[in-house]
């Protein structure tokens, strides 16, 4: 696993154990809805990962974008669809999320670098 992706990945568990170690009601149902929100429904899991990386593109939120990636990269989005979400992203919200789609590319990049055993 490379680095970069092996960093998202501890520390976004670590924060998590964290925040809902401390038994918040609000936080764990927030979680929860977070979680049955991308279940299979009319949409499918994948249909929605891939909604959820265009939204948070737009949103311009770097830890959102990566887990999105994370998740399509699981669920066998290809490379070629991938650029596709990113120009639907960068069409939506404008020329402020090229820096994200830099950032989501070289994560994206990462994430089939694995694949292929080239990765770190």
């Amino acid at each position: 696993m490379s680095e970069l992706v092996k960093e998202f990945n501890d520390y976004r568990t670590k924060m998590n154990d964290v925040i809902l170690s401390k038994n918040n009601l609000v936080m764990k149902r927030l979680w929860n809805l977070d979680t049955n929100t991308y279940e299979a429904g009319a949409l499918d899991t994948k249909t929605k990962e891939m909604l959820g990386l265009v939204a948070s593109m737009v949103l311009r939120c770097d830890d959102c974008i990566k887990y999105h990636l994370g998740k399509s990269h699981e669920l066998g989005v290809t490379t070629e669809q991938m650029y596709e979400i990113f120009a639907v992203a960068n069409i939506v919200g404008g020329t402020i999320v090229i820096p994200h789609t830099r950032r989501a590319a070289e994560y994206w990049e990462e994430l089939s670098n694995q694949e292929q055993g080239t990765g770190n």
